[in-house]
């Protein structure tokens, strides 16, 4: 066995990013910056209004109040911009252009406004209630950078930065190979011993959030030669292929034979985790699909969904060019004691709650590979490194959540 973050490294070392397409804008959120996006003009490109009110030139009024000007112009948002005349004020409107000359705000509600004449009873600053051009951006500034992943906020900054479609990386294109005699779909009748197949479903929707598109393969019965036979169909057009059942050394294990058959090397296998230790990991090269990378996953739901999320993910955000693929740690403390059993690193299942300004980590009771419903329940997983031989109620811990993977 391999320590768990020497696997990850090993791993995330062979993924060359996918490459780049264009898409617009209105197809982007989540998807991974392929290029540097810079402003073209200063951000905002004018001085403007950041309240309804009146323009004025600071300077024309000096002493003490109270101050008449007359009204003269209007600045509306996208109208032609007025002059400012000598010693009297221009109406403006949120988002406004400043009209030439002028250098504050006053409000409307600090103005008495009596015909075409405003009173003010003290003299807004220079500078008051004025956004300045380049306040956000200088005109050149990168604020978005390849290997970013475009959340809301960043496809909004696009648009603002008048860029109607982004290069990204190509959606990774992953397989999900179910292996054993005992599956069958969901709903679909079957002879006493057979399972609902459940594993493809979280996988599959774990890959998409992450940015992939997904195909599911049809199951692999436990036949050495049929099992060859679909890894070798699964490894055509896919980036990432992965199996699920098959990877351990009892007699019907046959995917690790399988992988092997069709021209995969395996890199490692077997990780130093808890649970997931069956886990292989490999690549295979293809004259006309270049490298294709490989998971073959432990059969137990609990350790399939583990197993995907702890290198599946990060996997696929590095194919991705995603400058940050591992998913950030939280630090949280724990709500019970537990002993265990040193050597491996341990992820258990578990819910946060917010108490008294920290993270606590509720621990699923039941961390049974076996478990369907310990992943439906958690929301992060928290890391028992793989020397301690027990957690003391109230230790801190690190822990990934969920969302964030």
């Amino acid at each position: 066995m391999i320590p768990f973050e020497e696997a990850l490294d090993r791993l995330l070392a062979t993924a060359a990013p996918v490459g780049p397409e264009r898409v617009s804008l209105d197809d982007a959120a989540g998807r991974v910056l392929a290029e540097d996006i810079a402003a073209a003009d200063a951000m905002p490109a004018f001085d403007y209004s950041a309240m309804d009110g009146y323009a004025i030139a600071s300077a024309d009024l000096a002493g003490s109040g109270p101050f008449r000007l007359l009204v003269r112009g209007e600045s509306a948002a996208g109208r032609p911009l007025p002059a400012l005349h000598p010693g009297t004020a221009c109406r403006i409107f949120t988002g406004a252009r400043l009209p030439p000359g002028a250098d504050a705000i006053a409000p409307q509600e600090d103005a008495a406004r009596s015909g075409d004449e405003i009173t003010l009873q003290e003299a807004p600053r220079a500078g008051a209630w004025v956004r300045r051009r380049g306040a956000d951006l200088a005109e050149g500034a990168v604020p978005l950078r390849r290997g970013a992943r475009l959340t809301p906020g960043k496809v909004a900054l696009a648009a603002a930065l008048d860029r109607p479609s982004v290069l990204v990386a190509r959606r990774p294109v992953v397989t999900v190979m179910c292996s054993g005699d005992e599956l069958r779909a969901p709903g679909s009748p079957g002879p006493a011993g057979t399972i609902a197949e459940s594993n493809s479903y979280f996988i599959a929707a774990t890959a998409r959030a992450a940015g992939a598109a997904v195909r599911i393969a049809p199951f692999v019965p436990d036949d050495a030669a049929r099992a060859a036979e679909a890894v070798s169909t699964a490894l055509r057009g896919s980036d990432l292929v992965v199996t699920v059942g098959g990877v351990s050394v009892g007699d019907h294990d046959i995917v690790r034979p399988a992988l092997e058959a069709a021209g995969v090397s395996l890199d490692f296998w077997r990780v130093a985790i808890k649970p997931g230790k069956p886990l292989a990991v490999g690549r295979a090269e293809l004259s006309r699909c270049g490298v294709v990378h490989v998971l073959g996953l432990p059969g137990n739901p609990a350790s399939a969904s583990l197993t995907f999320v702890l290198f599946g993910v990060p996997l696929l955000r590095a194919l991705q060019g995603d400058a940050a693929p591992r998913p950030p740690r939280v630090i949280v403390r724990a709500d019970s004691a537990l002993r265990r059993q040193p050597g491996r690193a341990e992820f258990l299942r578990t819910r946060l709650d917010a108490s008294s300004g920290e993270l606590v980590a509720r621990i699923a009771t039941n961390q049974a590979s076996g478990a369907v419903t310990s992943f439906a329940e958690a929301d992060a997983l928290v890391l028992v490194p793989a020397h301690r031989e027990r957690i003391d109620e109230g230790d801190r811990l690190e822990a990934i959540r969920l969302a964030e993977i």
